[in-house]
C-alpha cells in the first residue's frame, strides 16, 4: 500500500496580539483555525483546539506582552499550554511564532547570582513540544543558539527602511543609542546611504530601567537624526540619546524601532522628549490609551507571512531578508 500525504498550514493564534495574527492569516490566505481558551476559577487556563490537526503543519502565534489583566507570563503560558495541547493532538510539527520573544533582555549574567531567562524560556517551549521558532529582531543574535531547533530570526528592517526613505529628510545620519547597537545601526546606514554616529551611555549599576547618556561620538549639528534600536521599553535611553543629540545641534531628532513595549512612564517621557517621531511595528499590541500623535504604527504582517510561508514550503527565510537577518 502506498500513501501519498499531503501538507496542510494551519495557523492558530492566543488571546495577545491576535489583530497581527489576524493580518498574517489575511496575507497567507488562509483563516485562523478554531481554539477555545478558558480560565478556571483559579486563573488556571485550558486550551482545547475546534477541529483536528492531527497531521498539520502547525503555527501557534501569541503576542508575549502584557495587556489589561493580562500580564507577559500569562500570555507566554497560555502558548506552552497551546504548544503542549498541539503535541497531544498529533500535530506534525508545531512551530511558536512569538514577533517579541518573552525575557529576550536576560540573555547572559550580567552580574552574579542572575538567572539567563531567554535560554530558560527556549527550554519551556523545547520540552512543550515546539520543534521551531519564529521571531522577529530578536535583542541579541545568539538567543537563536538558546533553542534546540531552527529557529527564523526575521527582521523588520525592510518595514523601517521604506517608512524612513520615504518620510525622512536627506542628509540623514543614523544614530545608535548605545554601543550595543552599533552593528544594527550600521545595517540601516548602509542601505539609506547616511552617516552613522554613536550615543554613548552608562548604565547606571544595581538599577534597572536607569540609563544616563554621556556623550555624541560622530557629527550631528544642523544634520536631521532618527536612532535606531530593536526596542522602547521605559524610554529612558531613547530619550536620553536624543536630548544628547539636540545639545549636539541636531535640526531634528526621529526614532524607529521594532517592538514598542512603553513600560511605566514611557508614554509621558516620549510625549515630552525632543522627538519628532517614533515609528514601530505592530509585533506587539499598542493599546488606545498609549497611542499618542507622535507614535507612528507600521505593520510587520507581510514579512511575517512570508517567513510562514516560506517554513511551510521548505524554502530559504534569509533569501526574503537578503542575508539581512543573520545577525
Amino acid at each position: 500500500m502506498e500513501l501519498i500525504t499531503k501538507k496542510r498550514l494551519t495557523l492558530v493564534a492566543g488571546r495577545v496580539n491576535r489583530g497581527l495574527a489576524e493580518e498574517v492569516a489575511e496575507h497567507l490566505g488562509e483563516k485562523l483555525s478554531p481554539v477555545n481558551i478558558a480560565e478556571f476559577a483559579n486563573g488556571e487556563l485550558h486550551c482545547k483546539y475546534g477541529e483536528s490537526i492531527r497531521g498539520a503543519d502547525l503555527f501557534i502565534f501569541q503576542g508575549h506582552a502584557s495587556v489589561g489583566e493580562t500580564s507577559v507570563n500569562d500570555a507566554i503560558m497560555e502558548q506552552l499550554i497551546m504548544v503542549d495541547a498541539a503535541q497531544r493532538a498529533s500535530a506534525k510539527r508545531i512551530t511558536v511564532v512569538a514577533p517579541f520573544f518573552g525575557y529576550s533582555r536576560q540573555d547572559r549574567k550580567a552580574e552574579g547570582r542572575e538567572p539567563i531567562t531567554a535560554k530558560l524560556l527556549a527550554n519551556m517551549f523545547n520540552a512543550a513540544g515546539a520543534k521551531r521558532l519564529i521571531s522577529v529582531d530578536l535583542h541579541s543574535g545568539q538567543i537563536q543558539g538558546f533553542f534546540d531547533g531552527p529557529v527564523d530570526h526575521l527582521t523588520a528592517m525592510p518595514v523601517l527602511i521604506d517608512w524612513m526613505a520615504n518620510n525622512l529628510p536627506d542628509d540623514l545620519v543614523v544614530v545608535s543609542p548605545d554601543a550595543g547597537r552599533v552593528k544594527v545601526a550600521e545595517r540601516y546606514a548602509n542601505q539609506l546611504h547616511a552617516d552613522l554616529a554613536i550615543v554613548h551611555k552608562r548604565r547606571i549599576r544595581g538599577e534597572k530601567n536607569a540609563v544616563e547618556a554621556k556623550d555624541v561620538v560622530g557629527e550631528v549639528a544642523g544634520r536631521p537624526c532618527v536612532l535606531i534600536d530593536d526596542m522602547i521599553d521605559t524610554a529612558g535611553t531613547i530619550c536620553a540619546a536624543a536630548e544628547q543629540l539636540v545639545e549636539r545641534g541636531a535640526s531634528a531628532v526621529y526614532c524607529a524601532a521594532t517592538h514598542g513595549v512603553f513600560s511605566g512612564p514611557a508614554i509621558e517621557r516620549l510625549a515630552a522628549a525632543p522627538i519628532e517621531k517614533v515609528v514601530i511595528t505592530n509585533t506587539l499590541p499598542l493599546p488606545e490609551h498609549k497611542r499618542i500623535p507622535k507614535i507612528q504604527v507600521l505593520s510587520a504582517a507581510r514579512i511575517i507571512a512570508d517567513a510562514i510561508d516560506a517554513v511551510f514550503e521548505d524554502a530559504s527565510v534569509s533569501d526574503i531578508f537578503g542575508g539581512q537577518n543573520q545577525s
